[in-house]
């Protein structure tokens, strides 16, 4: 145990061969990894089920909530794999601690990449709005098909909301962060959304194609280098929008700042990045109603989990 109690390097690129397609490969297949989720576990299966997401792939580091009960609740088999995903490890040779993200990701691609058009890699608290079409397969088409293309954060913060609210999380947080693109430090990132079959490296926020190495597309098929990407010109939310729903109340918000890092990132260090993003969001809020008039214009029904209790409801009844 002691091993894992310092302070280690930390490896979270892993270069790996491209699967082969299937020929009948088809939709889109969602990448998690997932720990004692059940508050949100509900309303992020349903709403992305609804917007088109075939398959949901979680790696569960041993939630016991019952985060993984609500899952299966609702989905079945058809569209649903569950694995026990506990990987702590260290590269002996090099003393690197590998990042069981990553391993992860590099898992659901090589084992499972060759049946989806797409696959995305995003937490719990993120969720994929299409903005052009009611699903997101119809949403990807803007990007062209260019097979690595990177969703910006926007970033929610309280809107207000002192404890944990009943309803949807769609619903109850509308103000984020005015420019998705700020530079400043813990403010923003990007979740991938990639053609599986020319993955040549999996990373957390960025990957890499065999054909076209680490260059990446926006939503509407703009293609810059990784290191590019960070300037405004390649901001764009015109076909998908990633909300990061970063801290929900401030009741929740303090709960996330105890429960620390997934990461081996220091308590301190940890603090420091939630605390500079939240400032960040905080003093600079517009409201972002996009999501609510998707569901309440596409009628979604999203499940949600309150106290314990599991309800289902009509996005415009909510």
């Amino acid at each position: 145990m002691r091993l894992f109690r310092k302070k280690l390097p930390y490896t979270k690129r892993l270069t790996i061969t491209p699967p082969k397609p299937s020929p009948d490969r088809d939709g889109i297949a969602i990448v998690a990894s997932v720990k004692d989720e059940a508050t949100y576990i509900a309303d992020w299966l349903s709403f992305h089920r609804a917007v088109g997401v075939r398959h949901f792939y979680l790696y569960d580091d041993g939630s016991s909530d019952g985060t993984i009960e609500i899952a299966r609740a609702i989905l079945d088999s058809t569209h649903l794999t569950v694995f026990p995903w506990r990987s702590r490890m260290v590269d002996t040779p090099t003393g690197n601690q590998l990042n069981a993200q990553a391993i992860a990701f590099a898992h659901a691609v090589l084992n499972f990449g060759s049946q989806y058009e797409w696959m995305a890699f995003i937490d719990v608290d993120e969720f994929m709005l299409p903005k052009s079409g009611s699903t997101l397969k119809e949403a990807l088409w803007g990007a062209g098909g260019f097979p690595n293309i990177s969703l910006p954060w926007h970033l929610f913060g309280t809107s207000g909301h002192k404890k944990r609210q009943p309803g949807s999380i769609l619903i109850n947080y509308t103000f984020r962060s005015a420019d998705p693109m700020n530079r400043k430090k813990n403010s923003s990132n990007f979740k991938c959304i990639v053609d599986p079959c020319q993955v040549s490296e999996v990373s957390i926020h960025h990957f890499s194609t065999e054909k076209y190495g680490e260059m990446t597309s926006n939503d509407k098929g703009d293609i810059f280098s990784r290191k590019e990407r960070k300037n405004k010109e390649f901001y764009s939310s015109e076909h998908i929008q990633l909300n990061h729903y970063y801290s929900k109340s401030e009741e929740e918000l303090q709960e996330k700042l105890a429960r620390g890092p997934a990461s081996p990132a220091s308590m301190k260090r940890y603090y420091d990045r939630v605390t500079s993003a939240m400032e960040t969001i905080e003093s600079d809020c517009i409201e972002d109603r996009a999501m609510v008039e998707f569901v309440e214009k596409n009628g979604i029904f999203l499940e949600t989990q309150f106290n314990g209790v599991r309800n289902l409801h009509r996005a415009d009844g909510l």
